[in-house]
């Protein structure tokens, strides 16, 4: 599936092609902490079917529990998290982001990962009441 992402500024755009069965979303520690919620959702991308349009994103380098290091790869100026992907020689596949992705109604996640790091509250937010916007 052919999809195009930015961040919340713009500066960043990109274009990519993903398999929409890799959609997931994470519950690691470090998803939570880098997104600044309770989880992430992400699809997969490899490195040659994605493509930066515009923009210079900047990188961090995470040690993850596994002791790999990760790319965490982000816009300096608007800071919207883009992708993650491994560090050093080899294939990369890409973590995009989904809430980068315009296409992002069409990728509904299909497994939970790191379920054993996932919030306690989680299961109960399907039946919070719902507003159609910030009152």
């Amino acid at each position: 599936m052919k999809i195009d992402g930015k961040c919340h500024c713009g500066a960043i755009t990109y274009e990519a092609e993903v398999d929409p069965a890799t959609a997931r979303i994470c519950h690691c520690t470090d998803c939570q902490v880098l997104s600044g919620t309770a989880f992430r959702t992400v699809v997969a991308a490899r490195e040659e079917d994605f493509t930066l349009l515009s923009g210079a994103p900047k990188t961090y380098i995470k040690t993850a529990e596994s002791g790999a290091p990760r790319a965490q790869v982000f816009c300096p100026d608007c800071g919207t998290p883009l992708y993650a992907t491994g560090v050093g020689d080899g294939p990369k596949i890409f973590g995009l982001r989904m809430g980068c992705i315009r296409q992002r109604e069409d990728l509904p996640p299909n497994e939970h990962i790191w379920a054993r790091s996932a919030v306690g509250w989680l299961g109960d937010i399907a039946s919070l009441p719902k507003k159609d916007l910030q009152t």
